[in-house]
């Protein structure tokens, strides 16, 4: 593939295997497509897919996923930890080899206009792609979720960049973006009370005070008796992921709680990962380039 574009699509759907894997299908032996993994989560009832291509070769294959995920989810029916507002709540474009960010952003506008000429599924430009500052955070545009939504797109504000003012009745919103590469981070709590971990993401996200490029939520990890600081780091170069981690370390000692484990959903940029070993190890004067897979690549 000459030009590459990477794509992370997110379904409202973690649980039921045959659904997820039809929505897959449409990722799988695509000419100029690459699927490079998947990741289901029961307890946010959630897939995040992560794929790339040629751009239009990619845009094809996002609208033929995005169909099949209208046809097996039904929002009224969906429960789960995560927030989300319809039944592919985001679909990313970033910039990876010979495309430019504003290449990225005409991209997921060209999406956003075939789903609504499509599927009638209205959508909400976000990050790079936003047609107002109020929707380059994709926390704004999801508040209300989908329960809230239809009455949301009322409001004079929040007409939709691509669509009418009324949800699809089953699939509910989306929004489509052009972004720089975000890392999905999650951090494990010894508590099963969702109010510490409430507590903790606020003092960690930017909106309370915490980190700059950090957004998190307290989630509920019902079946292991446990919480977790849900978070997304939206730019690991300014906000390394070490420093979300100690940070709630820190705060979680206020509580007496303690951290049980951390997981990455989806792929992680290596550098992201050098800074945190460098971090640990104490390492001086390391760069990414004394990696040996790193120079292999180059």
């Amino acid at each position: 593939m000459n030009r590459i574009v990477e794509s992370v699509p997110n379904f409202s759907e973690g649980r039921d295997m045959e659904k997820i894997e039809r929505i897959v299908s449409s990722f799988k032996g695509k000419e100029g497509v690459k699927l490079l993994g998947y990741q289901k989560d029961e307890d946010h009832n959630r897939l995040v897919i992560t794929v790339v291509g040629e751009p239009e070769a990619l845009k094809e294959a996002i609208i033929e996923a995005v169909g099949n995920a209208i046809n097996l989810i039904d929002m009224r029916f969906h429960k789960g930890q995560h927030p989300r507002m319809g039944a592919v709540d985001v679909i990313p474009f970033i910039p990876i080899k010979n495309i430019t960010m504003d290449e990225a952003i005409s991209l997921s506008k060209e999406v956003a206009e075939s789903l609504w000429e499509k599927y009638k599924l209205p959508s909400f430009l976000y990050e790079e792609s936003a047609t107002d500052p109020a929707r380059k955070d994709l926390a704004n545009i999801r508040k209300g979720q989908f329960e809230g939504m239809a009455e949301k797109l009322k409001l004079p504000e929040w007409k939709p960049d691509y669509g009418e003012r009324s949800i699809h009745p089953t699939a509910g919103v989306v929004a489509v973006g052009a972004r720089m590469p975000l890392i999905a981070f999650n951090v494990n709590l010894d508590t099963d009370n969702i109010e510490i971990a409430n507590t903790i993401a606020k003092a960690v996200r930017h909106s309370g005070g915490g980190l700059r490029y950090c957004k998190a939520i307290g989630i509920e990890l019902k079946e292991r008796r446990i919480t977790q600081v849900s978070m997304n780091m939206t730019d690991f170069t300014k906000t390394p992921l070490y420093r979300a981690f100690e940070l709630i370390r820190v705060e979680a000692k206020r509580y007496g709680v303690n951290i049980v484990g951390s997981e990455i959903v989806g792929f992680v940029p290596m550098e992201a990962l050098v800074d945190v070993a460098s971090y640990y190890l104490g390492l001086e004067n390391f760069s990414i380039q004394q990696v040996l897979e790193a120079r292999m690549m180059e």
